[in-house]
């Protein structure tokens, strides 16, 4: 993800400006994005920074007038929906005035950076008061890594950076790696690598002389977890004026933004309230290889009411024969955070940036407004690792149920979003700006008080897209909801399509094993017609039966992944078998061992 890395130390400046250098390179990814360095020696920092122009102001670093204070930032700042993004270049705001915003903003407000309001991180320097300020949002979306050592506080949008120039870092922690094979991610700010762990949200850690002096928080989620319950028409009344009253921000900047389009309500919403003119709002969705999805079929009828262009990104042949390609950066660019499944991700995201370098989505609506949980704790196919680690994944699950004991929506927005969900975010952001209305600061505290006990059905969002826009509410969902244009009663409607979206993961990942023996006898007569392509566009366990079965064998079954020391290996060779026989299913044990092994071969092996 594009961002900023450096060191805080008092190493001689010669010393440190090679490591930075060493830092920004490992995150310089693509030939056209911008990097640059910046150091006071006085202050012990050096900071650096790659990525897409548009992730930083034109004016790196930001510095007052009298040069006392300088400010290196990345991301997206959404406090004023007249400015929209400014260090995008949006607004009548030169650069000049845009940077003497942030400054004038620290030097007047104490709680800098609780006013702002988005996703991001930066460094700030203040020679005035000798110290400095080391700070991300307050969803950490925007993650900063981080390790201590003897000589010098490392930091950087991406491990990797740090590995670069402290190889001895290069291990796993069995911790982590137990909360990843669980969980699909790590807790509590951990990371795979041993001792490098990630800044919490709202982090605004001070630094003087070189050395950590403060790990100060400027937001605490009881702050919105305290605030008294609405009334269901007062909540909804909230929700709408808070929701169309911040909704033009996000479509505010210099850049080309393309629409991504689902058969969902939260891009529904987006569409009913943001109203673009006719054909100023590129739409598109991603589809299959077998037949028109849900997301592409209704997204195709919401761009038509909406009178916008609308177009596929269809994943096929194409990706499958470049798969192992897309598998290795999609592990490589998010540092072992978005696993193999997510490769597809990586190369839709690619296409839609040819499209629109920004890409807005209703992505975590679900999670905000409708108390949607993404990921569990759970424990992985018997027999495929050692005790050891093992006990590494008993110990994740605990902790899961731990953490889930809080209040809901805090577990959404601050534990599964910067967690659970920050590994694909990571790998959309490798390729263009990727925004969501549904993290908006004022929005989510608003949600906080919902009536008690928070609602999660789909009324709220219904009300919301009808008022918006009556046309778009009589087109139903992907899950049958709402919707009067279709033929079928709408409750019947909505049991098929669970009924499909069902058996399409029965077939695919989700398939029992004595159901895969039943298909392996009718394979003969394809099956999978029926069922594929409905919902989703992409189809693992036939894929790693056929198109990607040679790459799983020559993955899992090479010499280097069969020594690794906490696997079993004579059962993952009966695994892979038997998954490629088709007489067993073993998909999401497949995606976890392979991204384990990727990032084995990528990270933690010695160069």
């Amino acid at each position: 993800m594009p961002g900023i890395a450096g060191l805080i130390t008092r190493l001689p400046r010669e010393q440190a400006e090679a490591a930075l250098l060493q830092m920004v390179r490992a995150m310089h990814h693509e030939p056209a994005w911008d990097t640059g360095t910046w150091g006071d020696e006085p202050l012990g920092v050096y900071v650096g920074w790659a990525g897409r122009r548009s992730t930083f102001s034109h004016r790196v670093p930001l510095c007052n007038q009298r040069k006392e204070a300088a400010l290196v930032f990345c991301g997206e700042e959404f406090s004023e929906p007249e400015f929209g993004t400014r260090l995008a270049g949006s607004g009548n705001r030169n650069s000049a005035e845009r940077s003497a915003y942030f400054i004038d903003l620290y030097e007047e407000d104490p709680s800098f950076p609780a006013p702002l309001n988005g996703w991001f991180h930066g460094l700030l320097a203040d020679r005035r008061r000798g110290k400095l300020v080391l700070f991300n949002d307050r969803y950490g979306l925007r993650r900063i890594y981080y390790h201590q050592s003897k000589e010098a506080f490392y930091f950087a949008a991406e491990a990797k950076a740090i590995l670069e120039v402290c190889p001895e870092l290069r291990s796993a922690d069995p911790r982590g790696l137990g909360e990843f094979v669980a969980c699909g991610c790590v807790l509590e700010n951990r990371t795979v690598f041993a001792g490098i762990n990630v800044l919490p949200p709202a982090s605004a850690w001070i630094f003087r002389e070189g050395a950590l002096v403060g790990e100060k928080s400027y937001f605490e989620p009881r702050e919105w977890e305290q605030q008294p319950p609405l009334t269901p028409e007062a909540y909804y009344e909230n929700v709408r004026e808070t929701f169309s009253r911040n909704l033009p921000r996000y479509f505010g900047g210099g850049e080309r933004i393309g629409m991504s389009l689902t058969g969902g309500l939260d891009t529904r919403m987006i569409m009913a309230w943001h109203k673009p003119s006719p054909g100023s709002l590129p739409c598109y969705s991603f589809g299959g290889m077998f037949r028109d999805c849900q997301d592409v079929l209704l997204a195709r009828q919401v761009a038509q009411a909406c009178q916008q262009p609308h177009e596929v990104i269809a994943l096929g042949q194409q990706f499958l024969s470049r798969f192992s390609h897309y598998a290795e950066q999609t592990v490589y660019l998010t540092d072992g955070c978005a696993g193999v499944n997510h490769a597809p991700d990586l190369y839709v995201n690619e296409r839609a940036a040819e499209i629109a370098p920004v890409r807005m989505t209703g992505n975590y609506g679900g999670e905000v407004l409708r108390g949607v949980v993404a990921f569990k704790a759970v424990e992985p196919a018997g027999g495929l690792f050692k005790p050891e680690l093992l006990s590494h994944v008993h110990r994740a699950c605990e902790t899961y149920n731990q953490i889930r004991m809080g209040h809901p929506l805090s577990f959404a927005v601050f534990r599964q979003a910067p967690w659970f969900h920050y590994g694909l975010l990571a790998l959309e952001q490798s390729q263009l700006t990727l925004r969501s209305p549904y993290l908006d600061n004022d929005f989510v505290k608003v949600v906080y008080r919902a009536p008690r006990p928070a609602r999660v059905e789909h009324d709220l969002c219904l009300r919301l897209i009808a008022e918006g826009d009556a046309t778009l509410c009589r087109i139903r969902t992907d899950r049958g909801v709402g919707g009067k244009m279709s033929l079928l009663p709408a409750a019947l409607s909505r049991k098929v399509l669970e009924f499909t979206a069902k058996a399409e993961y029965a077939y695919d990942s989700g398939m029992p094993h004595w159901l895969a023996r039943i298909d392996k006898i009718l394979s003969p007569f394809h099956p999978g017609r029926l069922f594929l392509g409905r919902h989703k566009f992409y189809h693992f366990r036939t894929w790693y039966k056929s198109d990607l079965g040679d790459y799983v064998q020559d993955i899992l079954l090479d010499p280097r992944s069969r020594s690794r020391p906490y696997i079993e290996r004579q059962a993952i060779e009966l695994m892979i078998r038997d998954h490629i026989r088709g007489t067993r299913n073993y998909t999401v044990a497949i995606h976890k061992l392979l991204t384990i092994e990727l990032l084995h071969r990528l990270f933690l092996d010695p160069k």
